[in-house]
């Protein structure tokens, strides 16, 4: 039993260290599953799932307009749209840049289903290593997918990041808006959206967005407030040809 002196010192709401340590363990366990289910399961489903959905595109001008220095470029969608886009976009010798984290873990096992190849890092963890992949895979003329609101947001949220690595490797990003008439969202931050059967899909390529190199801290500023209004306003386009409401 706790005397007096010994509950007065105990900090509210304190949990026994077993208690916590069995708990991280089970947090560890279920993403070890999640990744083996996404990894063999996620890549069949959404196949299945994605050929009853008709997909539309428009501004597919803006993708050859972002090569036209020669090179690739970075395609910028909201990290809640990433299973929108997957199938369509798959098998293409793209690159997507995943964080360092357990939830990219995750992503990577379900990226990699689709046969896109995968870049590990963020401007925190593995920035440098993940600039110079990126700029051999932009150099080399693939398609470099970024989701700058992940992987935590708040959604819809951008730093500088993206317009900062654009600025360092001289390519163009194309802001992307992937919406749906009918879909399932996850109660998650970003949430996140899986298409239902038979959903119209439109994908929406923005005007590309280049960042010189001679940039400075304003204008990274004013280059990421840019990418994020051309994703916001390709989402608005998609919606508006769908004639429903935005999800936000």
């Amino acid at each position: 039993m706790l005397d007096d002196e010994a509950l007065a010192a105990r900090p509210e709401g304190d949990t026994p260290a077993s208690k916590v340590s069995l708990r991280r363990r089970a947090r560890r366990w279920g993403r070890s599953v999640a990744r083996v289910l996404v990894a063999h399961l996620g890549p069949v489903v959404l196949r299945r799932l994605s050929r009853t959905w008709k997909v539309t595109v428009l501004g597919a001008e803006h993708l050859e307009a972002a090569r036209a220095r020669g090179g690739g470029h970075f395609m910028a969608l909201w990290h809640g749209r990433m299973v929108v886009a997957l199938p369509h976009h798959g098998g293409r010798d793209w690159h997507v840049l995943v964080s360092p984290s357990q939830d990219g873990d995750i992503s990577e096992a379900l990226l990699k289903g689709f046969g896109y190849r995968v870049i590990r890092g963020s401007s925190s963890r593995g920035g440098a290593r993940a600039l110079r992949e990126m700029l051999s895979v932009l150099e080399s003329g693939a398609v470099l997918a970024v989701t700058p609101d992940g992987p935590r947001g708040p959604r819809h949220s951008m730093n500088p990041g993206l317009a900062w690595m654009a600025r360092a490797t001289g390519f163009a990003i194309v802001p992307c808006g992937f919406v749906c008439d009918r879909a399932w969202h996850a109660r998650s931050w970003d949430r996140f959206t899986v298409p239902k059967p038979r959903a119209r899909v439109m994908f929406v390529y923005s005007a590309p967005v280049r960042v010189e190199r001679s940039a400075s801290a304003d204008d990274l500023a004013s280059a990421t407030e840019k990418v994020r209004a051309g994703m916001m306003e390709a989402e608005q386009r998609g919606f508006e040809q769908l004639q429903e409401p935005p999800d936000w």
